[in-house]
């Protein structure tokens, strides 16, 4: 990537960032509504700490950081740079300010604007790791809506982030099934183009033939699962999803409340979810989200089918196009697709688990220094989820890209596509 495409990438995606806090109020954007949330000025805060620590000050030399201690409350995990302020703690912090952190990304913008208007003589260093930033914040675009929405459904008041009126949706086409051969495939990223050290090397995989839904798993058909006793039969359920079942069913109502899916509510005979756009009644038609691994693994046995592993996903996914619903339709929520639709929503709308857990690909090493520390410690006690959802942005999509989460989360915008 030239200066110049580096410097308009760079201030698209940092305004981007912004676009989503306009939708928001001061307040908003300091609460932890548990764990796995950060607040949104953390985010805010986080991936500008980001180009100040791996970009300002290594190839700026004149640059002064205005907050020294930012580099302990805004570190996330790199253990090379220095201690973490504890994560489960970020919401406990009253300053800095929202101003203050918007104070900080602009003075951290005016200084990487310097440098790519006046780039140093070997840059071929300086924008690998500024497009790494790049895709780092766009992952923290994604989070932040994640976690608003977790921050607003545990308000009774169930605010909006946004008030778009929902659209009739078509009725949806009947499951059926694609067949792919068994054979020797490639997967992995090969050639030009930005991916993360974790979707290399390409290599050899051999897979027996199978089948892979043409479409996502709808609501109406994951309610038939829940009104079949789904989340009462332990016989569908891992041990360790079972376990969890039980334990947060004890906790009673609320978002996170099992048995039955997050977000869902059920009103006399209907059933509503909170979405970005507040509380409304489901769609039957859209995709299932907002479920774990554990769910998605028990829907499937109870469907007669299993979910399908990475490298089968990948398989599929490269005879389709790379398009689907994205953060820029403006929707924020999985849509339905349509009976004469050809699309197999292959990418967007949910990010769709995997039964293949989270592991290195035959001779992937992580790299040296901090930035080795992005992909590769996470290598354990994971689930891969492939292809996208209606959260992240366009650009930031790939047909190789890994996402990873533990098998018990679900605030992800995640769903469900069978194999066989």
């Amino acid at each position: 990537m030239d200066y110049a495409s580096l410097r308009d990438a760079y201030l698209a995606v940092r305004r981007q960032s912004e676009a989503i806090v306009a939708q928001l109020e001061p307040e908003d954007c300091v609460v932890q509504s548990m764990p796995d949330v950060s607040p949104t000025r953390w985010h805010l805060a986080h991936v500008t700490w980001f180009f100040e620590t791996f970009v300002l000050k290594p190839f700026l030399p004149s640059y002064e950081s205005t907050h020294p201690a930012f580099e302990y409350l805004f570190n996330s995990y790199y253990n090379t740079v220095g201690r973490q302020f504890p994560r489960a703690q970020r919401g406990l912090l009253s300053r800095p300010t929202v101003a203050e952190v918007l104070d900080y990304r602009q003075h951290v913008d005016q200084h990487m604007q310097r440098l790519l208007e006046d780039p140093p003589y070997d840059f071929a260093e300086p924008a690998r790791v500024i497009e790494i930033g790049l895709n780092h914040e766009q992952q923290h675009q994604e989070l932040m809506l994640t976690d608003i929405k977790h921050v607003f459904s545990c308000n009774p008041l169930y605010p909006a982030f946004q008030n778009r009126a929902a659209a009739k949706a078509p009725a949806t086409r009947q499951l059926g099934w694609q067949r792919f051969d068994e054979g020797l495939y490639e997967i992995g990223k090969a050639g030009d183009g930005f991916a993360f050290d974790n979707e290399s090397p390409r290599h050899r995989v051999f897979v027996e033939s199978f089948e892979l839904a043409d479409r996502l798993v709808t609501c109406g058909e994951f309610r038939q699962f829940i009104e079949d006793g789904g989340y009462q039969r332990p016989e569908f359920w891992l041990s360790a999803g079972w376990a969890m079942v039980q334990e947060n069913h004890a906790l009673g109502p609320g978002p996170d409340s099992w048995p039955s899916a997050m977000y869902w509510q059920q009103r006399d005979e209907d059933w509503y979810h909170f979405t970005l756009d507040g509380m409304r009644p489901i769609d039957p038609a859209e995709p299932m989200c907002h479920v774990s691994y554990f769910e998605a693994d028990a829907y499937a046995r109870w469907a007669g089918a299993r979910l399908p592993t990475e490298a089968e996903w990948e398989i599929a996914a490269a005879e389709q196009p790379l398009t689907g619903n994205f953060i820029e339709s403006g929707a924020l929520h999985p849509l339905p697709v349509a009976q004469d639709s050809n699309s197999r929503q292959t990418f967007g709308d949910v990010w769709e688990w995997t039964a293949s857990q989270y592991t290195a690909y035959p001779g992937y090493a992580a790299a040296d220094g901090a930035l080795g520390e992005y992909n590769g410690k996470f290598m354990c006690n994971q689930f891969v989820l492939r292809g996208g959802s209606c959260v992240t942005p366009a650009s930031h999509i790939r047909l190789t890209y890994r996402n990873f989460f533990p098998p018990s989360a679900r605030w992800q915008f995640s769903g469900i596509r069978l194999a066989k």
